[in-house]
């Protein structure tokens, strides 16, 4: 079920900077800024949207950070965690050009194999599916919403 967010209104909200014909992106997250690519745009757009309209904390979130899957080195791009401090929600961002299929879905429940979050959600940033897992019958549903934080 496609969960309508509108993550261009909080584009006043980013801090943006160009230098050396390069444009940069502020990551309040991670407190640096890093070179705006579409996926980053994405990125801090869904993060904007978790902090200002959903009230997530930010010290609960952590951004492109590495995990392991079997033996291979990953990168989720966002990973909220519950306040005693589990994983809770796990967001797959893409750039707005990239369609959101199967293939997708597979990569951010690849992630999710050593994570076993309650909640998985992928948007870019037009499109927006979140689902709750349900790991004992090997199923998932899809939401209207995004969760509210734990």
């Amino acid at each position: 079920m496609l969960i309508h967010l509108d993550l261009l209104r909080y584009k006043d909200q980013l801090r943006v900077r160009r230098k050396d014909d390069k444009r940069y992106i502020f990551d309040r997250v991670r407190k640096k800024w890093l070179v705006l690519q579409p996926e980053e745009l994405v990125r801090q757009l869904m993060l904007e949207y978790l902090l200002l309209d959903m009230g997530y904390n930010p010290n609960r979130i952590a951004m492109e950070k590495g995990l392991k899957v079997n033996t291979l080195d990953r990168r989720y791009d966002l990973l909220v965690y519950d306040k005693g401090v589990a994983p809770y929600l796990l967001i797959e961002c893409k750039a707005p050009q990239v369609k959101i299929t199967q293939a997708v879905f597979e990569q951010v429940s690849w992630y999710n194999s050593s994570l076993q979050v309650p909640y998985m959600m992928v948007t870019n940033g037009m499109e927006t599916y979140c689902c709750l897992m349900d790991y004992e019958a090997k199923s998932y549903r899809f939401l209207e919403a995004v969760p509210d934080p734990a």
